[in-house]
């Protein structure tokens, strides 16, 4: 005769969860580490040479070596990276997705503008540059430039700080207050002499900006170089601006500044047309 209660000992197992249900949170914290950690892969591949290799990115990442090794071959398997002999560069994949984002799609505010900007080139031979804000920082979503243009320290993609920029100063000045107040947190770094580094004169120059609709910087973001711009509005708030960049000493100010003012207002008017409901 039993006396003692029989345990079904199969209960101490726990079996994978079903489909559509829930992972257990360990499995979603591993995993979600685990994608940070890939991103942060292809993060490090914003500096420095298009090709690098595992030890130079595990170091910017942060991670360890065998980690980086890890993930670059899943990434590569993805498509997202290729390699390079021993090295790993960004494919042409990443290209095609970030063709996607929302100012850079068929039909978007880049396609938009183009024209305009390639007009703005043929009338002036200076560099044209369209940017929008993300952060403090102004990110270019496109630079025409010719043979002999004077140079300039940006690229498409690329990152400049808002304060430092006519570009960075003309979205500023129109958009919300908190934004200024965000950008002067955040420090106003001073690239040249000639940089604003006081947040009361840059106040005062987003000041002026709105009054006047335009925004100059004199050789704040690199000696030698001018520009002036121009913000892209919607319903009185930029979402983007144009510029005209060129050589100091061969600079147009005033007729500069009317035509970047022109293209813009006409930009602006094509895009709210086109985004209308």
């Amino acid at each position: 005769m039993t006396t003692g209660t029989n345990v079904d000992h199969s209960s101490a197992h726990v079996s994978p969860a079903a489909p559509g249900m829930p992972r257990p949170a360990a499995s979603r914290d591993s995993t979600s580490t685990s994608v940070t950690k890939a991103l942060q892969l292809l993060e490090a591949f914003r500096q420095g040479g298009p090709n690098l290799g595992v030890s130079e990115l595990a170091r910017r990442a942060g991670i360890p070596k065998s980690t980086a090794f890890r993930l670059l071959a899943g990434l590569e398997h993805s498509g997202y990276i290729e390699r390079v002999g021993t090295d790993y560069r960004i494919s042409s994949l990443l290209f095609e997705l970030g063709n996607r984002a929302h100012h850079c799609r068929p039909q978007g505010l880049r396609d938009l503008a183009m024209p305009y900007l390639s007009d703005l080139y043929v009338s002036t031979g200076n560099v044209v540059h369209l940017a929008i804000l993300d952060g403090v920082d102004v990110v270019y979503l496109e630079k025409i430039h010719g043979h002999h243009a004077v140079e300039t320290p940006t690229a498409v993609g690329g990152r400049m700080p808002a304060a430092c920029v006519g570009l960075g100063k003309a979205i500023v000045a129109f958009s919300e207050r908190s934004v200024a107040q965000r950008v002067v947190t955040a420090g106003l770094q001073r690239r040249t002499p000639y940089s604003i580094a006081e947040p009361w004169r840059f106040v005062n120059v987003l000041d002026r900006v709105r009054t006047n609709g335009i925004a100059f910087d004199h050789e704040e973001a690199a000696l030698g170089l001018t520009c002036v711009a121009a913000p892209i509005l919607v319903d009185g708030r930029a979402i983007a601006a144009i510029s005209i960049s060129g050589a100091t000493t061969r600079f147009n100010h005033s007729a500069n500044a009317a035509r970047v003012r022109r293209a813009a207002g006409r930009i602006s008017a094509e895009y709210i047309a086109a985004t209308a409901p």
